[in-house]
């Protein structure tokens, strides 16, 4: 089973936007906050950024904040990237992640992860 898929990823210009999209099971998704970390070729895993489980608190890395927006609609069990202003640092493998806790916007401990979807921009 794959319980978080990626979507959304391609190439880009500098200063374009993307829209990444996670759908997750209902077992994973429900009452869980969500996580979007990056991972660059040669460089650590990237926390970029969380909602909890309403959607009503995000957490937003400072390296993207005023670019990026995490968003959720819990109804269809997806949850948002919206990447503006994308920059070619921003190249990465994109990855969703659930977490095992609602209340809180972690920006680690998540339980589940994607596979990822590649995001490359270029300058």
């Amino acid at each position: 089973q794959v319980p978080l898929v990626e979507s959304g990823g391609g190439l880009v210009q500098a200063g374009g936007s993307l829209r990444l999209s996670c759908e997750a099971s209902g077992h994973t998704f429900r009452n869980r906050a969500m996580g979007w970390f990056r991972q660059a070729p040669g460089k650590e895993r990237e926390f970029v950024a969380a909602i909890n489980w309403s959607g009503s608190s995000t957490d937003v890395t400072d390296s993207v904040k005023g670019r990026f927006t995490i968003s959720r609609d819990n109804a269809k069990n997806t949850v948002y990237l919206q990447m503006n202003s994308l920059k070619s640092e921003d190249t990465a493998v994109y990855i969703c992640a659930a977490h095992g806790l609602g209340g809180i916007v972690p920006r680690d401990g998540y339980k589940f992860w994607g596979q990822g979807t590649q995001v490359t921009v270029s300058s």
